[in-house]
């Protein structure tokens, strides 16, 4: 096939500017063919080379004594004691997943997945942060039940449990939703495996499944804003095999195990171009490739076609050459794809061959370094204007407003479509607050938590980027975990815009903080920026996955409320109802600022609830919806009504930080309440649990009746 002229147009299609392209060819000393143009395309796209957010992205927190691996790896690797480790990332599947929900969510959870276990980690729980438009928007259902049962679909088949997450509605993502897709796995820590190539004349291997023209140019469209031209990108999207995953991911690991693996890689984004080149890069070395030997569905394929495609299940690997009998036979075994496409090469160079003739050849360390870092204009965000007066409500009216919403109701229909239990490890699942996970065959659990508030982040990026890290370290001190890690999807719109720009470097600003302030570095995630639509932007969406380790079952905190029980709040109230639930809820408006964190009084409330985690019998942070919305949901749970001594609407419904519901029996809060007074940590008795109502200070309505509304929501609006 006879390669198409290079014009502005078709440059212009790559997603390359005319000064990018202009770099290219100072790159290579000529024009680019057809293929290093798609090449070029692959690896210097926002998705891929971070252009936008590398400068900001390196100011971030990402060392400690706990991490073995941070940034950089498919995934990052923290130590959790007796030899072992934890692996995990998040990542996006956001612009797949509008165009076609099913898959494009389906494979954003094969991707993650096979990010873990190419570092030789079995993965052990998987999460994801989903934001969506309006409930009322005619895509809406129809994107809703598509994602759902993608991740269902795929992660259920693999056997994989899908422990947590978070859903969220606005009308910002109307045209273009979100789906971050969190994985985390267990390895030993001596047994951890690496991407970087080493050695001469190595062969690379191709593991997996068969190359398809499905998912050719998604990393380069998932890099692009979106327009009346969206329905032509469906071929972009890519086809996932859970079962095939499965097969992958054993053979892998008994591969690994027999010490023929030098370095591994997945083929995520830009597929067989990305894999191989940062191979290469990381070890120093070039990287020769014959396409003719790539296992192919379809003969007819382009060079172009296979350095491009985002067909799923597939690995590339630097192979020990004196191994490669039994590692055939391992992949044979498990009716899996295994050729050797190519070699380690002394040169810096990137030669691709198809049909004995040279496809392209491109110096390998420039394609990777070369690729454009911008310092782009931004403006910090306005500053908010005050919250203006907010009328009364009657306290249980605010409550029905709050658990009447999509937003803040029982997301049961979501969860029961994932298996939560598989593997048998899973202490708490789904369906409130952190979850859960027993490491296998030790006294050890991980805590998994994954928070965003985009209303604050709007608000104010730097309180409300804080505001995610903090949450995220509150719901996993509320289980009795010791936060030690973070990851990061940064969900945003055109960079290209200053005041776009300028809500991602706010919301990294006070990411860095919140991270280095509570311990809690930054080892693996994602950009994605481009989330919009016609022009209109997301709301910006800082995603944080977090991992905790409760070091014995003796620290979990996960017990019921029961009749009798005391309510505690741990923190101080001042009634912050700027950006709330209850103002977006009850009154339309989304006005006055996010509320303030202080990140010297989170650390001392979490560490009061981890060190005192014998005196509490329940415990959630106070959130969305305040304190109203948490005491509900530790009642709801546990079948038992709940009486707040206040009928005060600040007090209720107010979301500032650093704050905890505890219940427990009335001595352990005497005790802890003389141990709050030892640490001067703010601590007040709101009310108790029992009867079968819930009272918010005179006005009270039956239990049985706002359980009936808060668990019928979701499903009535999307079933």
């Amino acid at each position: 096939m006879t390669d198409p002229e290079i014009t502005e147009e078709l440059i212009a299609s790559h997603g390359l500017k005319p000064d990018e392209f202009g770099r290219i060819v100072e790159v290579l000393g000529r024009q680019p063919t057809f293929t290093e143009l798609g090449i070029f395309s692959a690896m210097w796209n926002e998705h891929c080379s971070y252009k936008s957010s590398r400068k900001w992205l390196r100011t971030l927190p990402t060392d400690g004594p706990q991490v073995i691996c941070g940034p950089g790896e498919n995934a990052g690797v923290v130590d959790i004691g007796d030899g072992q480790a934890v692996v995990f990332k998040m990542e996006s599947h956001n612009h797949p997943s509008y165009i076609e929900p099913y898959q494009g969510a389906a494979t954003g959870v094969g991707g993650i997945l096979r990010d873990v276990f190419t570092m030789g980690a079995r993965p052990v729980a998987a999460m994801n942060s989903l934001s969506f438009g309006d409930p009322e928007h005619p895509r809406t259902r129809q994107l809703v039940n598509g994602v759902v049962g993608g991740i269902g679909g795929y992660g259920n088949s693999f056997g994989v449990p899908t422990v947590g997450g978070e859903v969220r509605f606005h009308r910002s993502y109307n045209g273009n939703c979100l789906v971050n897709a969190f994985a985390a796995g267990i390895v030993n820590a001596d047994s951890v495996f690496y991407s970087a190539a080493s050695g001469v004349g190595m062969p690379v291997v191709y593991l997996g499944a068969r190359t398809g023209r499905d998912g050719v140019g998604g990393a380069t469209m998932a890099s692009a804003e979106f327009d009346d031209t969206i329905e032509e990108k469906r071929p972009a999207v890519q086809v996932g095999d859970p079962f095939t995953e499965k097969r992958l991911l054993e053979a892998c690991l008994e591969l690994m195990r027999t010490g023929a693996v030098i370095s591994i890689q997945d083929m995520g984004a830009a597929g067989l171009t990305c894999s191989a080149v940062e191979m290469g890069d990381k070890g120093g070395l070039g990287i020769r490739l014959r396409l003719d030997d790539v296992p192919q569905r379809d003969e007819s394929m382009t060079a172009y076609e296979m350095m491009l495609s985002e067909s799923q299940e597939r690995m590339l690997m630097v192979l020990r050459p004196d191994r490669e009998a039994e590692a055939r036979q391992i992949f044979e075994k498990w009716e899996l794809d295994f050729a050797i496409v190519g070699e380690t090469i002394p040169e810096d160079r990137f030669v691709v061959l198809l049909g004995n003739e040279v496809q392209a050849d491109i110096p390998l360390s420039r394609l990777a370094s070369a690729a454009p870092e911008y310092d782009r204009p931004w403006v910090p965000s306005d500053a908010a204007e005050p919250l203006a007066a907010v009328p009364r409500i009657d306290p249980i009216d605010g409550l029905k407003s709050l658990i009447s919403s999509p937003n803040h109701a029982s997301r049961r229909w979501i969860y029961e479509q994932y298996d939560s239990m598989v593997m048998a490890d899973t202490v708490r699942g789904p369906g409130f607050g952190a979850a859960v996970v027993r490491v296998h065959g030790s006294g050890k659990m991980l805590a998994f938590t994954s928070d965003v508030t985009p209303r604050y982040v709007r608000a104010c990026p730097e309180e409300g980027g804080k505001q995610a890290v903090a949450e995220a370290y509150r719901n996993l001190c509320a289980v009795g975990a010791e936060p030690f890690a973070t990851t990061d999807n940064l969900n945003f719109g055109n960079p290209e815009k200053p005041e776009i720009m300028g809500q991602l470097v706010g919301a990294i600003k006070g990411i860095g903080a919140a991270c280095a302030a509570l311990g809690m570095p930054i080892v693996s995630g994602n950009v994605s920026l481009y989330n919009e639509t016609d022009g209109e932007p997301i709301l910006p969406t800082p995603t944080i996955g977090a991992v905790g380790l409760i070091a014995s079952g003796d620290r979990l905190i996960s017990g019921e409320v029961r009749d009798g029980h005391v309510a505690l709040v741990i923190g101080d109230t001042s009634g912050h109802l700027g950006q709330s639930a209850l103002l977006a809820e009850a009154f339309n408006r989304e006005d006055g600022d996010a509320p303030p964190v202080d990140l010297t009084a989170e650390l001392r409330n979490g560490r009061f609830i981890r060190e005192n985690h014998q005196l509490i019998r329940a415990c959630t942070d106070l959130s969305d919806g305040g304190l109203a919305m948490a005491a509900f949901e530790l009642a709801e749970a546990a079948g038992v009504g709940v009486v707040l001594d206040s009928g005060d609407m600040e007090q209720l419904f107010g979301e500032d930080q650093a704050r905890y519901l505890v219940a427990c029996n009335f001595d352990q809060a005497e005790a802890l309440m003389i141990a709050a007074g030892r640490t001067g940590v703010p601590i007040a008795s709101a009310g108790r649990f029992g009867g079968s109502a819930v009272r918010f200070g005179t006005s009270s309505a039956p239990l049985e009746e706002l359980s009936a509304q808060f668990q019928t929501t979701f499903s009535t609006v999307f079933d």
